[in-house]
């Protein structure tokens, strides 16, 4: 392999590193001669005010500047500039020990596309004394690593971890778009959901190394941030799931008040049908926001392509959305003119509206329902003509 293009890049993001950069670069140097890695330390710059690019090129890295500010564009300017096959990320406060580079090569040279770091002795790892705060070590990197493995199959126990190691090739098959502390979570849930070949490797996480400042990463609002991002990423969990408990919710309101069961001293009439209703109108937005929001990731890239979603649009298309919305328009309207015809037999007086509402309230329902779907059928046609 020549000089040019050497077999591993290792990624530092920094931005006002300069207590700690100097030893990072150094670390890493010496390991990749040591292992005999032909490689490459790269500093990609986020705007230091404090010295940081002259201590990290006097320490022997190459040094980009990324004009563009956020965790996420620092990695992305860093990765195009980037000369390695592979590519070894990690932060430069010290906190990650760049001599245990050699575990990440061994996993990428055994074939796997992405290698993650795990500092949690769930998975093998260590957090020195001091090194990670009480909140983030037993509540949150656990909670978000636990979600991230059932909603979306990642194998790994710390997702948190910043040190990992990918090829470029996965790299640029993800197409990244976000430009945050998400980014390294983006990356995690499209391997996953793309089958990439995944490894974990154990490493000790150290206090960080900064005395004069405080770590860039924010406890609540970064943790928003990963959860807001899970649920975009996870319309099933977002939308589809509350949805279909709301429709259950609206068919066992109908099914008790419809006939206006008593259960238990309490009488359910026309008031739970309302309230049943209206669960059912929002489940059914909800479910149709979950297709949507499926339909547009997989078209722009966010998310691959999913076999479930394709099966349904061959079942389901607009022609079909828009007959069964006819009917159910239709039979509403049919229960609203019975509701009238009620009204006109009691030569357009008062009614009993505890018998009328029976009709109305249905009807007025599956009006709304069909007219939901005559739009929201049109709506995903046009958002999966790309698809298409």
């Amino acid at each position: 392999m020549s000089q040019s293009t050497p077999e591993l890049t290792v990624l530092m993001p920094c931005l006002n590193e300069s207590e700690t950069i100097g030893s990072c670069v150094r670390k890493a140097r010496e390991t990749l001669s040591k292992l005999g890695i032909e490689g490459e330390v790269l500093v990609a710059d986020n705007g230091s005010s404090d010295g940081s690019q002259e201590i990290a090129a006097k320490a022997g890295a190459r040094v980009v500047a990324v004009a563009a500010k956020g965790y996420g564009n620092a990695l992305m300017g860093g990765i195009a500039e980037a000369k390695g096959r592979f590519i070894l990320m990690g932060d430069a406060d010290d906190s990650y020990d760049f001599r245990e580079i050699g575990k990440f090569v061994d996993q990428l040279r055994a074939g796997h596309e992405l290698v993650q770091g795990c500092r949690l002795p769930a998975g093998g790892g260590r957090v020195a004394p001091g090194a990670m705060p009480f909140l983030h070590r037993w509540w949150g990197n656990p909670m978000f690593s636990f979600l991230a493995r059932w909603w979306f199959q990642v194998p790994f126990h710390d997702i948190y971890c910043g040190m990992r190691a990918f090829s470029k090739e996965l790299y640029e098959r993800l197409d990244l778009r976000c430009t945050g502390m998400e980014f390294a979570t983006e990356m995690i849930i499209k391997a996953s959901l793309q089958k990439a070949r995944l490894a974990e490797v154990p490493i000790t996480l150290h206090p960080d190394g900064r005395q004069s400042r405080a770590p860039h990463l924010k406890t609540f609002r970064d943790g928003w941030r990963t959860l807001r991002y899970f649920l975009l990423c996870t319309p099933r969990w977002l939308f589809l799931v509350p949805g279909a408990a709301l429709i259950v919710l609206g068919l066992l309101g109908y099914g008790i008040a419809l006939p206006g069961l008593t259960i238990g001293g309490l009488t359910f009439d026309a008031h739970t049908l309302l309230f049943a209703s209206m669960f059912m109108l929002c489940g059914y937005q909800s479910i149709l926001f979950s297709i949507f929001a499926k339909t547009f990731a997989i078209t722009e890239g966010l998310l691959p392509p999913d076999k479930r979603l394709s099966r349904f649009f061959e079942l389901v298309n607009l022609e079909k959305g828009l007959i069964a919305s006819g009917l159910a328009m239709l039979a509403g309207l049919c229960l609203l003119g019975l509701a009238v015809e009620q009204w006109r037999l009691a030569d357009f007086g008062r009614l009993d509206y505890a018998k009328t509402m029976r009709c109305v309230v249905p009807g007025v329902t599956l009006v709304a329902l069909g007219f939901q779907t005559v739009l929201s059928s049109f709506f995903v046609s046009l958002l999966g003509m790309r698809r298409k």
